[in-house]
């Protein structure tokens, strides 16, 4: 009896093992995902952010106009479901609905973009000073502080008026004005990863400082970039609105969301849709980042994560 005990113990502990290693591994991102998709206001978000993304990208295909079209017999013409112009015309006849889908270029391009150049300016700056530390932390980390010393705004509007209006100056403007925060979040991700026991092993054994990085230091500090980065688009899209609001960010004829709220908000009384649905949009975009951004903050964080 023990010896057939035994025996039922054993093929059932190897049973348990076979359903196990059937179960898909759970990585961290594997894991994150799932935490993701629970959150209802972070799949939002990434709906949202996928829609506007398609409509950017199907702008062509989705605009039942050019955006520069005029028709002088609609001008100013009040929206209606039924009629031509659904959304409405702006002051010169252009098709609001056609103009919107086009802004939705701008705003994604810029927000976007920006961010690429702050991740190849921030990273590598934060990595570096958190990495090396002693002389090169406080040099760079002094200059950080120089650049986060003047109000990132008024830097850009500075910038914008030494390189002009036009769609890749706003990225520079943006992206050398924005990594400020992401060098110093990289520099104290960094800290504190570099005394960890994976990082002395593999310095032990041989690794150079780019491999450290590249392999070790980095992926491990990605969740907390991958985050700051989701949060730095709205921030971007809210620059390039008011930098278009105030006359010096896309030129004409290309539509932005900012631009068209900025051109006609002085009609609000009498053309109220026209700064309306450019402004519902702006805030919409932003709000959708936001929520994503929130729920990757919480699916990538470590201490939030349920043990099985």
């Amino acid at each position: 009896m023990a010896t057939t005990g035994a025996g039922m113990t054993g093929r059932a502990e190897r049973a348990d093992a076979l359903i196990w290693a059937a179960r898909p591994h759970r990585t961290l991102w594997r894991d994150a995902l799932s935490r993701l998709l629970a959150n209802r206001l972070a799949l939002f978000g990434l709906i949202m952010v996928v829609i506007f993304t398609l409509m950017a990208i199907l702008a062509p295909v989705l605009a039942p106009y050019p955006y520069d079209k005029a028709d002088f017999s609609a001008v100013s013409r009040f929206p209606t479901w039924t009629g031509k112009y659904p959304l409405g015309t702006d002051l010169v006849g252009r098709d609001m609905l056609s103009r919107l889908i086009w802004g939705a270029q701008v705003s994604m391009l810029v927000g976007l973009g920006a961010q690429v150049i702050v991740f190849v300016i921030g990273v590598p700056i934060g990595a570096l000073a958190g990495y090396l530390g002693g002389r090169v932390d406080a040099i760079l980390m002094r200059f950080v502080d120089v650049m986060y010393a003047f109000p990132q705004l008024l830097f850009v509007i500075l910038i914008m008026a030494a390189l002009g209006r036009g769609m890749q100056n706003i990225f520079i403007a943006i992206g050398v004005t924005g990594w400020v925060t992401l060098a110093r979040l990289t520099r104290a991700e960094f800290l504190a990863l570099r005394e960890r026991d994976f990082v002395i092993a593999a310095r032990a054994a041989g690794a150079s400082p780019w491999r450290i990085i590249t392999r070790h230091l980095l992926p491990n500090a990605l969740s907390p970039i991958i985050v700051t980065l989701t949060f730095g688009i709205p921030q971007a899209i809210f620059t390039e609105a008011a930098l278009s609001f105030i006359g010096i960010g896309i030129p004409e004829p290309r539509p932005s969301w900012g631009k068209m709220a900025g051109e006609t908000q002085q009609y609000i009384t009498s053309y109220w849709y026209m700064p309306i649905f450019p402004t519902i949009l702006i805030a919409l975009l932003m709000l959708s980042f936001t929520f994503l951004g929130d729920g990757l903050r919480d699916a990538l964080d470590p201490r939030t994560r349920k043990r099985d």
